[in-house]
């Protein structure tokens, strides 16, 4: 069982590394500024 979440938890920090090294978090903060201004009714 302990292997199984060490696994896991590899994989996730791999996935996450990745997403930082291709910028993905831009583009998730892009869309979450506009679906925040959409919600207050500025954008």
């Amino acid at each position: 069982m302990m292997w199984a979440r060490c696994a896991c938890l590899a994989g996730a920090a791999a996935m996450i590394a990745v997403g930082i090294v291709r910028q993905e978090y831009v583009l998730v903060l892009q869309k979450a500024v506009r679906i925040c201004l959409e919600c207050i009714g500025i954008g």
